[in-house]
């Protein structure tokens, strides 16, 4: 696979002697040429402070994307935008739905929709509640503004690591016109066309929209190693139209409505990692020669032609072996309508944002991502989120336009709703009881050959060579083991009923799990800001903003199970038995059979059960900036900025009753019954950060340089993570001292700290020619020692074992990007060409927010090219393009296969590390895109 190291490349190496950032033309009326001048000169409008102002005159960090290097990169949504903003990051998992951007190595990671982004996203001044809103078409954009750092103090909704600010072309008064059409590899079709033009003197319109589709990446394999289907491909559609109403100067009125539509096949994943390893820590990992979780899941029936399994593929194949039956489908429904006014009473301007927004995606299929039948979500699953916010803003000058000031209010109500249906495949339940049955500990209670009985059909004869025999055969060593210190009558009962519940495991029915199970969510938000720039003398300003926020959830939860087998177990001995440790392996088996066969923590009251459970929070946040305008080419800052993000709750029901269990005790409360008072065992708390930052800023015409040091403290960090059976959601703090016995400190401190140096510049050697970089280096790193709440009283989750004093997932330490444009003119004819190509060179990091090391991603160099042909005044235009153009392999996510693991629980007692010497957990990852090409013709008038 190719996976170049950090800076492996010499040519790609040279392109750092340039670093700069891409940036957006000054007005959206100008026309090409005017904003190629605009460009070229540095003099970059931005509205990223709420008051339009050259980029080298604003004291924060900030980079500002053109919709021509959008355009130019081949960026139809936000991942793209990695290419062009060094520290910035933006993936998505198992569903595009909820994708996740990171800046300076911090975002909120996964598909618990009940966590909201550390990275805000803004469309047209409109907040949108999750990332994944931005991983669709995006449209005709005037300008992308990434922000990085804590915001509050400008925007309505406030974010506690940066903010994307995406902005649609506006209607104009000239009528025109434009369109594209673009076809590529893997059938990839995508057209797109906009209209705009005047109604009348005081009313302009507009219109566009796009139509893409695109064959899927994956091919799905059947048993003969033969295609029979294809994952992760692409259909969707935008439409959107607005109304600009300018009925004198003093007032504007914006109306933009918006609908997108998408009906895909998502998200497959591929296995990168299937060993079986020995040892006491990574350094020293021994690879086994067969792991015991693949022979039984081959045995199952997903063995292929040649000794060749769906395990020993090499990922970057592109195959993948699911379920007959249990194809992946992602629609999605994303409209909304919003309103924007603006009104200049002549000393102060008044700006009132309201919008609605309903965004509804269905998510479902195969949820082993195998051919084995073990678990699915069912066709009604889906999440929804309505969304009402109302944000109000006046600005001004006072006192001889010595201070300029900014007060505003925001008000946020949205219902979010999540039905998530997890049912047991026809598979699951032999494929239980064999995965206990093969044993956790280095080597396996039963061979190969055994495991490969797990396929059989259950007949309770213990001669014939089935499932049952296995379980007889288990009973009998367990007997033998628990005689000598229990007794041959004890020991008799506690392998009878151990023998009992693996039968009973074995025999869950396909279909079991959740029939209706609903998770809500309301949230309530408001808050009122300050933001105001005091001119102390010439060239020196002050920068105040202060935010108060307001918080308010209630949770609500109907759990509807039909698992009978759970209720069963839980009724036998099993809880006794797995409660008490003396038992050793007896115990362990006991949990397991309990586990699984209740997945996670159902019970005998999970069918019928109502949880609910509410939280107010309030926190001031706020900012302060001196900087100091030495000369019109050079501009110094100092800021402080405070962050917070509020607190939620863990729409998954598997961890409903965990409240904190140290690594030394067993977690019994996981084989109780649930009752509501559980429900709050669900919550999660804000999520805060104090934020320092030191930058310069050179703007000149012929070239230009941005530089920022940063140091990010967070306390209660919100981390995401699947440990293979649940999403485990926990606030991540430091300790000041060492940790007691059980896991708990006094004294907690920030637990994850970003510090770095970001450097962006342009040179402008040639008015036709641009040459851009930029260059980050980032140092995310998790406190040595490390608790699960502020008080200090929760311990670390024990999935988490290898955060302390590592460095955040997705969070490389060395990112470079580069960009070349020329545009030369053929003569007089007007006539023009483009050549372009743009690369992003990234250093390793972990893909998992676990940090299991089966996660790493090494470095590698993404890269863009086009070249192209345009008529005069660009009235049209042939492009050949290609993205990933040296077509590297690199993963977005890995995670732990679900349920693939010996270990009761599939946590980290599965895990090579603090609890044992062996690990057999299989992984999966999400990949990127291959390398695509195709050709584009586009025409205006």
């Amino acid at each position: 696979m190719q996976r170049p190291s950090m800076f492996a490349s010499a040519s790609v190496a040279a392109l750092l002697c340039a670093l700069a950032t891409p940036a957006f033309a000054q007005d959206a009326a100008a026309d090409a040429a005017s904003a190629d001048e605009a460009e070229s000169a540095g003099d970059i409008i931005v509205t990223a402070t709420r008051r339009a102002s050259p980029l080298s005159d604003v004291p924060i960090a900030v980079s500002a994307v053109t919709a021509a290097s959008l355009q130019n990169s081949g960026a139809s949504d936000i991942r793209q935008l990695n290419q062009l903003a060094p520290s910035l990051l933006v993936s998505s998992t198992g569903s595009e739905a909820n994708g996740t951007a990171r800046i300076r190595g911090i975002g909120t990671v996964g598909d618990n929709p009940g966590l909201e982004s550390s990275v805000a996203v803004f469309v047209d001044g409109v907040y949108r509640s999750r990332t994944g809103t931005g991983l669709t078409e995006l449209g005709e954009i005037e300008r992308i503004e990434v922000l990085r750092g804590p915001q509050g103090t400008l925007f309505g909704r406030n974010a506690s690591a940066g903010l994307l600010n995406i902005v649609s072309k506006a209607p104009s008064f000239t009528f025109g016109g434009s369109g594209e059409v673009t076809y590529g590899n893997y059938e990839y079709w995508r057209a797109s066309g906009r209209v705009t033009g005047p109604l009348s003197e005081t009313i302009a319109a507009s219109i566009d929209g796009v139509f893409s589709r695109r064959d899927g990446f994956l091919k799905v394999v059947n048993a003969s190693n033969q295609q029979i289907d294809e994952t992760n491909n692409r259909n969707r559609y935008f439409l959107r139209g607005q109304l600009l109403f300018e009925p004198s100067s003093d007032l504007s009125i914006r109306l933009i409505g918006d609908y997108t539509n998408r009906d895909e096949s998502c998200c497959g994943a591929v296995y990168i990692d299937a060993g079986e390893e020995t040892g006491t820590n990574p350094g020293n990992y021994t690879q086994s020669a067969s792991n015991r979780i693949v022979n039984v899941l081959t045995a199952l029936g997903t063995r292929f032609p040649n000794g060749a399994t769906p395990y020993t593929q090499d990922p970057y194949a592109r195959n993948v072996s699911i379920t007959p039956g249990r194809n992946y489908v992602s629609d999605l429904e994303d409209w909304g309508i919003s309103g924007e006014i603006n009104y200049d009473f002549g000393g102060a301007k008044l700006t009132s944002i309201t919008a609605y927004r309903n965004y509804k995606s269905s998510d479902y299929g195969d949820y082993d991502y195998a051919t084995a039948d073990l678990l699915y979500r069912d066709p009604n699953t889906y999440r929804q989120f309505k969304t009402f916010t109302q944000e109000l803003r006046l600005q001004g000058s006072a006192f001889g336009e010595m201070l300029d000031w900014l007060v505003g209010g925001y008000y946020a109500n949205e219902d979010l709703t999540l039905r998530d249906n997890i049912r047991f495949g026809a598979d699951y339940g032999r494929f239980a009881a064999c995965r206990l049955m093969a044993g956790a500990s280095n080597t396996s209670n039963l061979s190969a050959a055994q495991l490969s009985l797990c396929a059989a059909p259950i007949d309770g004869n213990p001669l014939t060579p089935d499932v049952g025999n296995l379980i007889a055969g288990t009973q009998a060593a367990l007997n033998a083991a628990l005689t000598p210190a229990v007794g041959a009558v004890q020991a008799a009962a506690i392998s009878g009923g151990l023998g009992a519940g693996l039968t009973a495991l074995s025999g869950i029915p396909s279909g079991a799990g959740d029939v209706d199970t609903r998770y809500f969510q309301k949230s309530e938000n408001w808050a009122l800001f300050t933001h105001n720039i005091f001119h102390l003398a010439q060239g020196l300003d002050l920068t105040i903003g202060v935010r108060y926020t307001n918080e308010s959830k209630r949770f609500s939860a109907s759990l509807n199970n039909n698992n009978a087998t759970c209720a069963a177990l839980q009724a036998t001995s099993l809880p006794t038995l797995a409660s008490t440790p003396a038992l050793g392996s007896a115990a362990a088996l006991a949990g397991g059979i309990l586990t699984l066969g209740c997945l996670g923590n159902s019970s005998t009251s999970i069918n019928a059960l109502s949880l609910k459970d509410s939280f107010s929070d309030g926190e001031f946040s706020g900012t302060g900036v001196l900087s100091y305008k030495v000369n019109r080419d050079l501009l110094l800052y100092a800021s402080y900025s405070r962050g917070y993000k509020a607190g939620g709750y863990n729409l998954d029901r598997f961890e409903l009753g965990n409240r904190g269990v140290s690594p030394a005790i067993s977690p019994i409360t996981y084989f109780s019954p649930r009752t509501n008072a559980d429900a709050s065992s669900l919550a999660f708390g804000s999520e805060t950060v104090d934020a320092f930052e030191l930058g310069l800023k050179v703007n000149r015409r012929e070239w230009g340089v941005n530089a920022a040091l940063f140091l990010q403290q967070f306390s209660n960090f919100q981390l995401n993570t699947f440990n293979g059976t649940s999403f485990v959601v926990q606030n991540i703090n430091g300790c000041k001292s060492a940790k007691a016995a059980n896991g708990t400190c006094s004294d907690t401190k920030p637990g994850l700290i970003s510090r770095g140096v970001e450097i962006e510049a342009y040179v402008v050697p040639a008015r036709n020619f641009r040459w851009t970089a930029g260059v980050t280096y980032t140092r995310a790193k998790f406190a040595d020692q490390l608790v699960g709440n502020a008080a200090g009283t929760q311990p670390l989750d024990p999935a988490l074992f290898l955060l302390e004093g590592n460095d955040n997932s997705n969070a490389p330490r060395w990112v470079t990007t580069a960009s070349v444009a020329w545009t030369p003119e053929f003569g007089g004819s007007g006539y023009s060409g483009l050549f372009y190509i743009d690369g992003r060179m990234t250093s390793d990091y972990n893909t998992g927010s676990d940090l299991y090391p089966e996660k790493e991603q090494d470095g590698y160099i993404v890269a863009n090219a086009r070249v192209g042909l345009r008529g005069p005044n660009q009235a049209w235009a042939i492009e050949f393009w290609g993205q990933n153009i040296f077509n590297s392999s690199y993963t977005q996510v890995a995670f732990n296969s679900p349920l693939q693991s010996s270990g009761p629980n599939n946590q980290s007692t599965s895990q090579l590390g603090r609890f044992g010497t062996m690990s057999n957990q299989l992984f999966s990852a999400y990949l990127a895109e291959p390398r695509t090409y195709g050709i584009t013709v586009r025409g205006k008038f």
